[in-house]
């Protein structure tokens, strides 16, 4: 598998309510080891969430959105989190979790072009 590179995958989603396990796929968070590539990309629909919900602030969850890529961009507006290693910092984006914003359990797959491998998922999983 010359080329390939082993990475995981977790679906960013909005749980609006938690009691309800009803979720929204908002983005994806991708990480490799071997490459150091740790990226998160997420698209808020507020047509789609007010289906589900009027109480979320969307300004709120756009500032929480921004934060995952704060954190897996290691810059200092992640905090203490952003400051770990790659690894670390994908294990804490994908602890299980009870607010409104959680992540699917992670996935893994073998990808030759990772930007290209995130880009398929995000339509695929969150478009």
């Amino acid at each position: 598998m010359h080329g390939k590179h082993l990475y995981d995958y977790a679906v960013i989603r909005l749980v609006p309510k938690v009691e309800r396990e009803e979720f929204i796929n908002l983005g994806i968070l991708m990480y490799c080891k071997q490459q150091k590539y740790l990226k998160v990309k997420y698209f808020i629909d507020p047509e789609k969430i007010r289906v589900f919900t009027t109480e979320l602030e969307l300004e709120e969850l756009e500032k929480n959105l921004q934060s995952f890529q704060s954190i897996a961009e290691g810059k200092k507006e992640g905090g203490r989190v952003g400051t770990m290693d790659l690894a670390e910092r994908f294990r804490w984006l994908t602890a299980v979790r009870s607010s409104c914003i959680q992540t699917s359990r992670p996935h893994s797959g073998f990808s030759d072009d990772l930007d290209a491998t995130l880009e398929r998922l995000f339509e695929d999983l969150v478009l």
